[in-house]
């Protein structure tokens, strides 16, 4: 089983370690495009326009472009520390055993393609929403790279990236989209509605509950017993697994 998570926009602030090697990180066939989108990252940050090029609020622009600009030189830090917010708080990374993770967890990047937890990367700021001058949108750059370097055999997939990381790439083999609803009774008939800042916190928690316990499904239907028996309230729609919220 592969957990694929979005990255987070809220990040650890400083890394202590050696500069940036791309050779040293996962999935190597995506080092050509990593070094296209890092250059044209470090050209864009330094433009009279950088902050709305890159789609930064005016009270986090300056910090941001300067990491950004140093990205070659600046300490690293692995992913596992790297990103944090509510998604990752959840998933509480401390609590679970470091191989286990590393070996299951897959998260997705504007920047980098996609890491494993143990990849050592400096501080930045990128969303895949951007579209970055000369290459364009950010998901077309990098979608022909990661159809050929990400090769995860016929283990399940559980999708629980957002939208524009979702588009990057597609499991060729069996895979679940994770959703989550909150249910209410309204004049007596139960009504879901979609949720989004309690989204996160659930799907952290999924993960987070999966890898604790060793769960190994091999297909939709595993998977829906695993979480459920790790006591969520679940739903197996067509590709997704829906997660119910109770009030």
């Amino acid at each position: 089983m592969h957990i694929l998570l979005p990255p987070s926009e809220k990040k650890a602030t400083e890394g202590d370690g050696p500069p940036l090697d791309l050779a040293s990180l996962s999935f190597p066939g995506l080092t050509p495009t990593r070094r296209r989108v890092l250059a044209a990252l470090a050209k864009a940050s330094r433009g009279a326009d950088a902050a709305e090029v890159l789609g930064l609020p005016p009270g986090q622009a300056d910090e941001a472009l300067a990491r950004n600009k140093a990205l070659r030189k600046a300490p690293t830090l692995p992913a596992a520390r790297l990103y944090t917010g509510v998604l990752y708080d959840n998933l509480d990374l401390a609590d679970l055993d470091a191989e286990a993770a590393a070996r299951q967890i897959i998260v997705f990047s504007g920047l980098w393609g996609a890491l494993r937890l143990t990849d050592r990367v400096p501080p930045y700021r990128l969303s895949m929403g951007v579209s970055l001058p000369p290459g364009g949108g950010l998901a077309a750059s990098w979608r022909p790279a990661m159809r050929k370097a990400l090769r995860l055999d016929d283990d399940l997939v559980v999708d629980m990236r957002s939208g524009p990381y979702a588009a990057v790439w597609k499991a060729p083999g069996p895979a679940v989209s994770v959703r989550v609803f909150r249910e209410r009774l309204v004049g007596g008939v139960p009504k879901r509605t979609v949720v989004s800042h309690m989204a996160k916190a659930t799907r952290g928690r999924v993960a987070h509950d999966l890898i604790k316990a060793g769960a190994a499904p091999r297909t939709p239907e595993e998977l829906v017993k695993a979480v459920a028996g790790l006591g969520h309230t679940v739903e197996l729609n067509g590709a997704n697994l829906d997660v119910i919220l109770h009030d």
